[in-house]
């Protein structure tokens, strides 16, 4: 009798497990194991997922740091919710340049700016092949991310902020980006930039050779 009681039991705990397994949302995030030229923008698009609750769900991987073999979180169904940023306050793309007072607005934002600098301007990324030895890093050791811009020192002294602008790339702020010199490039001589894209090199090979203008802000 005693041991008839304890099967019951053991089979009730058993069914009670199934339930809640069955109680549970099957709302989980699915896990993408990256391979070479991953991005975030890549992913959002291969996974139909917003930028910025892909890059929520995954708060320890920077986007300069997603390589072969790594795993991220991908949103789907109900979790995306908890990934959503709060409704941002919209801000339009705009430039708008006073040259009497030296002043340029951006994004809402104004600069002051000594200079500016018309220059031939080409795209890199974080590849091997377009990095050298030294990997996916600037002259100075840091990570290669967003604003980061490959000059000739001796055209534009390394350290030196611009607002980068006349450029036309999806993988870039539209109008105007702060950017600043802290890399070079044995290709870079003159009024010549490289502008470091996240992105496969595929992609960013497309940006091809633009015109833009450099404001020198204060």
């Amino acid at each position: 009798m005693k041991k008839r009681f304890m099967k019951m039991k053991i089979f009730a705990a058993a069914l009670g497990i199934a339930l809640a397994v069955q109680a549970v949302p099957v709302h989980a995030d699915s896990v993408h194991v990256a391979k070479e030229g991953d991005t975030y923008y890549t992913l959002s698009k291969q996974y139909g997922v917003n930028l910025n609750q892909l890059m929520n769900a995954n708060p320890n991987i920077p986007a300069t740091n997603i390589y072969a073999g790594l795993k991220l979180n991908i949103p789907t169904g109900e979790t995306m919710k908890a990934y959503a940023d709060p409704a941002p306050v919209a801000i339009t793309a705009s430039l708008n340049v006073d040259s009497g007072e030296k002043v340029v607005e951006a994004w809402g934002k104004t600069f002051a700016y000594n200079k500016t600098l018309k220059v031939k301007a080409t795209a890199y990324s974080s590849a091997a092949s377009e990095n050298g030895k030294w990997g996916a890093v600037d002259y100075f050791g840091n990570p290669l991310e967003l604003g980061t811009i490959a000059v000739d020192p001796s055209v534009i002294p390394l350290g030196t902020k611009v607002l980068v602008t006349g450029h036309s790339f999806p993988g870039l702020p539209k109008k105007a980006f702060v950017a600043t010199a802290s890399d070079t490039g044995s290709a870079i001589k003159g009024n010549r930039i490289d502008i470091f894209v996240p992105g496969s090199p595929q992609s960013v090979s497309n940006f091809g050779f633009q015109d833009v203008e450099l404001y020198f802000i204060k």
